[in-house]
């Protein structure tokens, strides 16, 4: 956030940025989602709706699983929630008591250490590198077990990740399912940039059972991360205790924004996302391609999402002063890796492809001069 902030300043002075800091789509919604938005609008009350959602979008959400996933998958399972981060807030409360110690892997997105945090919980963060592609595993969790003197109470994988791009493999996701089910430690498995791959198998952790919860969201590959809906898959236990704070906190997810999202499932809708996809596909590649011109050599495999996560310890050993200098040299905005990373962040670096090619180019030519061989970190 205080990226997107020195961005927007820095777009007043000079009006040159180009912004790759942020996590979302450059693209609207698909248009049967704006003409959907627009007969709500027109025919709806738009009052409060049922704190699970209205029935008609969790149908909907249950049928692209089906479609997608090939699991069987009902209304009754779905959840709709206030974008994916409510969900998580909501689930966290529900799932867990203060003092529980919930695993991520580390890099990874800040707000699950962040909220759980708020929230009372211990974040107990593992370190991942290449050698795991950044994701964490049966082996990671045993070392965890062993250093903790119990397995804990929950475990929390993203697949595709944020910042990462990585995704698990299905039989090692289905490992870590089987794992956290013999031992009583909830799995909770965030799929929001499920749809955003490259060529590499994406699986849910519902293929292996029911015991995890799925998190979704019409954000990323929907192209709707202002419209907040989210979505859960859930274990019978936990839907009436989720039911009951979606009521007192939220009462329920925004109206409109249901009704729209409906229209987000159709074949329509994914013939425009399907061509956003590919054009991801042209500017991961373009990003690959020009930051090895540039010697980075160290990145995480973006598998899917729409990030290139790279090492800059060759350019600097404070990636959140090097980012501010980059801006103020380029108008090129990127996300230094002290949120992603509380160890080793301050030497790594986000960069989202999401935008349009012309633009990702231009930024490429202009951090080319900044990437030029160093000897040495500058700060």
């Amino acid at each position: 956030m205080s990226v997107l902030a020195a961005a927007a300043r820095r777009q007043e002075t000079h009006g040159d940025v180009i912004s790759l800091c942020a996590g979302q789509p450059s693209t609207p919604a698909p248009g049967p989602v704006l003409a959907a938005a627009h007969h709500a609008l027109d025919t709806q009350i738009l009052g409060y709706t049922e704190a699970l959602g209205i029935r008609s979008l969790r149908e909907e959400i249950a049928g692209y699983h089906r479609r997608k996933d090939g699991i069987e998958v009902s209304a009754e399972d779905v959840v709709v929630t206030t974008g994916s981060s409510g969900g998580f807030t909501v689930l966290f409360l529900a799932a867990f008591d203060a003092d529980d110690t919930v695993v991520m892997a580390r890099p990874g997105y800040p707000a699950y250490r962040n909220t759980l945090q708020a929230l009372g919980c211990r974040v107990h963060e593992i370190d991942c590198g290449a050698d795991t592609r950044f994701q964490p595993t049966v082996a990671h969790l045993e070392a965890v077990t062993a250093e903790l003197g119990h397995a804990p109470a929950g475990l929390i994988v993203a697949s595709p990740a944020n910042p990462t791009g990585t995704i698990i493999d299905a039989a090692e996701l289905e490992a870590l399912d089987r794992w956290c089910a013999e031992r009583g430690t909830l799995l909770v498995s965030d799929e929001i940039y499920h749809g955003v791959t490259y060529g590499r198998e994406c699986a849910t952790a519902w293929r292996s059972g029911r015991d995890a919860v799925v998190m979704g969201s019409v954000s990323k590959y929907f192209s709707m991360t202002g419209w907040r809906i989210g979505w859960m898959l859930l274990p019978e236990y936990l839907r009436a205790p989720v039911d009951r704070l979606i009521g007192n906190l939220t009462i329920c997810p925004p109206a409109d924004a249901q009704f729209a999202a409906i229209a987000a499932f159709t074949p329509e809708s994914a013939a425009e996302l399907d061509a956003h996809v590919e054009r991801y596909a042209r500017n991961r590649e373009l990003v690959l391609r020009r930051l090895g011109e540039m010697g980075v050599a160290d990145i995480a495999p973006p598998d899917g999402a729409f990030y290139a996560y790279f090492d800059v310890s060759r350019w600097t050993d404070d990636s959140v002063a090097w980012c501010a200098e980059v801006l103020d040299r380029t108008g090129v905005a990127l996300t230094p890796g002290v949120d992603f990373d509380t160890a080793n962040g301050a030497h790594t670096v986000r960069l989202s492809f999401a935008g349009d090619t012309d633009g990702i180019g231009e930024a490429m030519d202009r951090l080319g001069p900044v990437l030029a061989p160093a000897a040495g970190p500058t700060g």
